[in-house]
């Protein structure tokens, strides 16, 4: 699956857009890799996705688009949660 559609499906991210915005800058990382929205993730990935103050490194454990769209289904596993200063970009 897109990484993109990933970020969104799993409620990491509101809208694809916003998605897609955040890798073109750079914030986020498929296994400690810049990447493209056109990238693909696999089961086991470790995906970290930088907001406004906080750093999220997560390992993905859904990757079908119908488990993903399940309310009760945990599509990532939490690795670490790092709080960064809101001037200093952490991407």
């Amino acid at each position: 699956m897109r990484i993109d559609k990933f970020l969104k499906l799993s409620r990491l991210v509101k809208r694809r857009s916003v998605a897609q915005e955040k890798i073109s800058i750079g914030a986020v990382r498929i296994n400690g890799r810049v990447c493209k929205s056109s990238s693909h993730v696999h089961k086991s990935d470790s995906v970290e996705v930088a907001y406004t103050a906080r750093v999220l490194q997560v390992e993905i454990l859904l990757e079908d688009e119908k488990e993903l769209k399940k309310r009760g289904s945990e599509p990532y596993r939490l690795i670490s949660e790092t709080r960064v200063d809101p001037d200093e970009r952490p991407w």
